[in-house]
């Protein structure tokens, strides 16, 4: 693929990706690819299985790093074979089949929502794991999180433990994989450059999700009038959110922060409530109010220079 080579060469990127003004354009650019995901994956979960559409997408991602992986797989060794590993089965595989199977039962725009604890758990995970030092107010923004997305699924519904927000603690989850992902490549994988990274680590997963899609029933799919349209959605999910947005991602976490490239998860809840009231779903004051306190905790987990991380 020549996007995926010309970034990997990053001549434009090296010179401005230094500059705090192009990293903040890459984000909003992230957050606008992403933003969009939660939609592309509820129109394939028209037609196709929560694990279908998950495994498509790994699928289709594998299939379109090919021309990249055949350069890059010799750089695979014993070093860097587990962290690779790591990255590609919990940073992308688990996530894509937990948020595939929470959106059968919560809107795109909770989901996009509850995505935006990924820097809590970066920098959890960053502190215990890496001996990053976090400041008192960081911890309060921790807190602050925490109980903001603890609010947002509750919603003041007395069908909690019983009812489908359950599911969305399935998001919360992939948020925490996304944390210990992020810290893997920060802090295990130095020597690789963005793209390698991507694309090794699909190499990793791609086979065992085409296995998944092998021995999966596609006769529900098959008999739903759009099912070719909705496959159509979900490879344009895995050439932009997987593909480009992850490769793109792993090259600002490179030239940035670990907390400052999953910040990206604080303006995706915005394309994603957008493309989810443009779909028709309904957004309540509730979820708007616990939304700012998700927001001000992960403002408060960034308000102060934290070392190491």
């Amino acid at each position: 693929m020549f996007l995926i080579e010309w970034l990997s060469l990053c001549k434009f990127f090296h010179m401005d990706l230094n500059k705090r003004g192009w990293q903040w354009a890459l984000l909003l650019l992230l957050a606008l690819i992403w933003g969009t995901s939660f939609i592309l994956m509820k129109r394939g979960l028209e037609s196709y299985t929560n694990n279908q559409v998950a495994a498509f997408r790994m699928f289709f991602s594998f299939i379109l790093f090919l021309p990249v992986i055949i350069k890059r797989i010799k750089k695979i060794n014993k070093k860097n074979i587990k962290p690779l590993l790591l990255v590609g089965f919990v940073g992308n595989m688990i996530p894509a089949f937990l948020f595939t199977k929470a959106q059968t039962q919560i809107d795109s725009s909770l989901a996009g929502i509850l995505n935006s604890m990924t820097p809590l758990f970066t920098l959890i995970i960053g502190m215990f794991l890496y001996k990053s030092h976090v400041k008192l107010i960081n911890i309060i923004g921790l807190v602050l999180g925490f109980l903001g997305a603890m609010g947002l699924i509750y919603n003041g519904s007395a069908e909690f433990l019983k009812g489908s927000h359950w599911y969305a603690i399935l998001v919360v989850i992939a948020t925490l994989c996304y944390g210990i992902s992020v810290n893997e490549i920060k802090y295990k994988l130095k020597d690789l450059d963005g793209v390698t990274i991507a694309c090794l680590s699909f190499f990793l997963i791609g086979p065992a999700a085409g296995i998944m899609l092998l021995f999966s029933d596609f006769s529900v799919a098959l008999n739903t009038e759009n099912y070719l349209r909705n496959l159509g959605f979900i490879a344009i999910l895995a050439l932009f959110s997987s593909v480009i947005a992850v490769t793109l991602f792993n090259i600002l976490i490179k030239y940035t922060s670990t907390i400052f490239a999953t910040s990206v998860t604080y303006i995706i809840p915005i394309f994603a409530i957008l493309w989810g009231m443009f779909d028709g779903e309904k957004i309540t004051i509730n979820e708007i109010l616990w939304s700012f306190v998700i927001l001000l905790g992960i403002y408060l987990v960034n308000k102060e220079k934290i070392i190491s991380i």
